[in-house]
């Protein structure tokens, strides 16, 4: 079993932001942050769960997704990003990210486990940690996508 731990963050909403990811399998631990110049919260969440999947090196792994973001861990359990496929994502915000996700949903058995954010679970605090200080950062990326999006909400 594989353990996946996920955060994200953003200093405004939108605003710079970041994602911590923690995966860990046995005594084996793989640590993974970046920061976008603007971003949101729910993307950066998303994000790192996408992360986490893309890091692992085998198809077919029992995986279990700890998070503390209602919007992704509900979207999953309860199917409703299945719903919005059949929808073509219409008035669903992150298309794009959804679509990436989907792409790997299907390479493993995937649990999302919800976790209470800021309760003292040390993994998710690490998570967090690393969330922020990457949205602190200096060498933040572009989320093309939701800046594109942006760009084009102006008119």
């Amino acid at each position: 079993m594989v353990d996946i731990y996920t955060d994200g963050a953003s200093r405004g909403n939108p605003g710079p932001g970041g994602f911590g990811v923690i995966l860990k399998y046995g005594t084996h631990e793989k640590v993974i942050a970046q920061g976008y110049r603007l971003t949101t919260n729910n993307r950066m969440e998303l994000l790192a769960v996408i992360t986490g999947l893309e890091a692992l090196k085998k198809p077919g792994l029992s995986v279990r997704i700890f998070s503390d973001s209602k919007y992704v861990v509900d979207a999953i359990e309860k199917g409703w990003v299945f719903d919005w496929v059949k929808k073509g994502f219409k008035k669903k915000k992150n298309p794009d990210l959804w679509k990436k996700f989907l792409a790997l949903y299907p390479k493993h058995r995937i649990k999302m486990v919800w976790i209470k954010g800021h309760n003292d679970h040390p993994l998710n605090e690490r998570c967090d940690e690393l969330a922020v200080n990457a949205a602190l950062g200096d060498d933040l990326l572009v989320d093309e996508a939701y800046e594109k999006e942006a760009d084009q909400s102006l008119f």
